[in-house]
């Protein structure tokens, strides 16, 4: 099983996006809240980075720390009420322009924006990237 991190070498990173996710919200005064949140069963940490929205007025990131990858999603819109059919369609046709992210369904149809990452691949820049580009 390759890219499997122990539990030592995922402490060590749990610490590390601690202190990177301090640095950014030191930084960037639209970062209003980091906290950990309950991991789920089969994940070792989560964390939720609340921000300023623009067009709503919060966006919350989920980042979720696994043995191999960080999860990283936020929640769209609730399910769409007329058209559904071509509104997944054009979700469908959205996702084919998408680096490192696509658009899901999730709980009560709900649409959210999801990406994993490699563990090898994460580091500070690359997590400011993440958060960015969800908010964006």
């Amino acid at each position: 099983m390759s890219g499997l991190f122990d539990d030592e070498s995922l402490a060590v990173l749990e610490r590390q996006i601690d202190e990177w996710l301090a640095n950014l919200r030191a930084n960037d005064a639209t970062i209003l809240a980091i906290d950990h949140a309950e991991p789920e069963p089969s994940f070792r940490a989560r964390w939720y980075v609340r921000m300023k929205g623009e067009t709503k007025d919060f966006t919350t990131i989920w980042l979720t720390l696994g043995q191999r990858t960080i999860r990283y999603e936020t929640y769209v819109m609730p399910a769409p009420e007329d058209d559904v059919a071509a509104f997944r369609e054009s979700l469908l046709r959205r996702n084919d322009s998408l680096v490192g992210a696509h658009f899901s369904i999730g709980d009560e149809d709900a649409i959210f924006l999801r990406g994993d990452l490699p563990l090898s691949a994460l580091d500070e820049p690359e997590l400011d990237r993440i958060i960015g580009s969800m908010y964006a």
